[in-house]
């Protein structure tokens, strides 16, 4: 049997998606081996210019778009328009994060794309969803975390509230669609049709508040901001002699383990300290120990005491330090792949390990660089058809 490129291979994605949240789940198909068909206005996608730059490459706009083949399309012409028509008709998924409506508007909503092909899956991402009582107000990342409550969590008690550094709304919203999407793909297998999908940022920020919500509505529990530290000592940060280190011993299964790794075998006879209500209660007290047992040793050494005695311990990296650990290199979290201009660039590569199949990482694509290999040789355009689109400047 040949090898498959990717477990994927033959599903087709159209990619409408802007920005992050649509693209990393039209990614996430790329990866996994589907043909991802970009559709970028005919000057390329504003996102391209995106900083930070590596050797004149947008880093964000490689990272959310590499390995998709790029196709330019004027949609708001009539040429543009009968184009992708042509492309619904031999596709299988369809994403798009514009501002619900505008697909409707366009003449591309879900009804108007089943009329074309019933087998469609069309993903709608947005910042509120498709209906709701914000359904028109636009948004990014940081309003899921905003009104989701994560925020008012996020930071020390008595700092303002603080949004992740990282977008984890936009990537958790982009793992629901694709989730969903290959969801669709396995009821179709039974009906034969396909489906419309609605996810969007606001949604996604709730289910990770979800723990929260769902206390607060039962008995009216309004948790507080504890910074690094967690529920139950020791959970925390800890400053060691050359930087952090970042230790879990909260449970009690944990708790003889992390009296191990501290050389503190008093404490297993301490009753104050028996139980989770008891360590917590006393929590200051065991915070110190830990605190003064750290400060004098590396981070490579206190890591090493707890991970030896079965606590979860991790160094506190920064970007430099956690580019070069052995895991995203041994893992290929991170892998080199060409780039059209910056010569290679590293973009995110095997998320998910297969063991037969494969994670399939190509290069960025250049503007319009697929035009004629989709037009002609998915839709079968003749010369004169694709002389005739550019005349019009449709592509």
């Amino acid at each position: 049997m040949a090898e498959m490129n990717g477990p994927l291979e033959g599903i087709r994605v159209l990619d409408l998606g802007r920005y992050q949240a649509g693209p990393r789940a039209g990614l996430m198909f790329a990866r996994m081996g589907a043909e991802v068909i970009k559709v970028e206005a005919p000057g390329g996608d504003v996102s391209r210019e995106n900083g930070p730059k590596v050797r004149g490459q947008s880093v964000y706009w490689a990272q959310y778009n590499s390995g998709k083949k790029s196709l330019t399309l004027d949609l708001r012409s009539d040429q543009g328009k009968e184009v992708l028509r042509d492309l619904v008709s031999v596709s299988d998924i369809l994403i798009q994060n514009f501002r619900p409506g505008v697909m409707d508007d366009m003449g591309f909503g879900y009804l108007s794309l089943r009329s074309i092909n019933r087998r469609i899956i069309m993903v709608n991402v947005s910042a509120y969803g498709q209906f709701g009582p914000y359904r028109d107000r636009t948004g990014f990342d940081p309003i899921g975390q905003a009104m989701s409550g994560l925020m008012s969590l996020t930071g020390f008690p008595g700092t303002p509230p603080t949004r992740s550094y990282a977008t984890i709304i936009d990537r958790v919203t982009a793992l629901h669609a694709t989730i969903g999407a290959l969801a669709a793909l396995r009821e179709r297998e039974v009906s034969g049709e396909g489906q419309a999908i609605d996810v969007c940022l606001a949604d996604t920020g709730f289910t990770l508040n979800e723990i929260p919500i769902s206390a607060f509505l039962g008995d009216g529990t309004v948790p507080e901001r504890t910074g690094n530290r967690g529920g139950f000592p020791p959970s925390n940060a800890y400053e060691c002699s050359d930087g952090w280190a970042y230790i879990i011993g909260a449970g009690s299964p944990m708790w003889p383990r992390v009296c191990r790794a501290l050389g503190r075998a008093d404490w297993l006879e301490d009753e104050r300290l028996k139980t989770r209500d008891g360590r917590a209660r006393h929590a200051d007290e065991i915070e110190e120990a830990v605190v003064a047992w750290c400060k004098p040793r590396t981070v490579q050494e206190v890591v090493g005491a707890f991970s030896d005695a079965g606590v979860p311990a991790a160094p506190v990296n920064d970007v430099p330090q956690a580019a070069r650990d052995p895991q995203i290199a041994a893992r290929e979290v991170m892998v080199e792949a060409p780039d059209p201009v910056a010569g290679t660039l590293h973009v995110a590569g095997k998320m998910i390990h297969f063991s037969r199949t494969k994670m399939v990482v190509g290069s960025t694509p250049t503007v319009g660089q697929h035009n004629d290999e989709v037009l002609a040789g998915i839709l079968g355009y003749p010369p004169e058809r694709l002389a005739e689109l550019k005349d019009a400047g449709a592509v």
